[in-house]
């Protein structure tokens, strides 16, 4: 049997207190009750840009439309089986602005996705409370652009 392969897009989201949303729900997988910790992501549908596809996600399973991209944090591979098919995912993370107190009604596409609660988490802990090791990974890249973007603006201010 083969191995299907789809293509997601999804957002590290962060806010002006350096913190970052994440998705939790409870979920039956392999029939055991699952605490998941998520960042945002989904299918991208035919036609659609990676980017559209990241920001509409956001919003369907946070609310939180009201987004800007700020950053490309690239593309990884996870392999994995779900419901006995293997699965290959190419994931395709952006780094996103948006204000935590901006939140319009989510629109869940699925039964699984009306479980999401968004919680904004410091960003320096969100890696480790991740569930999943590639989700970690993003959370690890844009913290890493975010420094560097600070150390570069360090570049340009006045010694003490």
């Amino acid at each position: 049997m083969g191995k299907k392969r789809i293509i997601v897009a999804g957002g590290v989201v962060v806010d002006t207190q350096n913190r970052v949303l994440l998705l939790e729900r409870d979920v039956v997988r392999d029939k055991k009750n699952i605490h998941e910790v998520r960042l945002p992501k989904g299918h991208v549908d035919r036609g659609e840009t990676h980017e559209k596809c990241a920001r509409r996600e956001v919003g369907e399973e946070s609310g939180y439309w009201d987004t800007e991209i700020i950053a490309d944090l690239g593309y990884d591979l996870s392999e994995f089986k779900y419901q006995g098919k293997d699965i290959i995912r190419t994931e395709h993370y952006f780094l996103m602005r948006a204000d935590p107190d901006k939140r319009g009604n989510p629109t869940p596409m699925g039964e699984e996705e009306t479980l999401f609660r968004p919680i904004w988490i410091p960003l320096d802990i969100a890696e480790t409370m991740m569930t999943y090791p590639s989700e970690r990974h993003f959370i690890r890249r844009a913290k890493e652009w975010l420094k560097e973007q600070s150390d570069k603006s360090n570049l340009f201010k006045p010694l003490n």
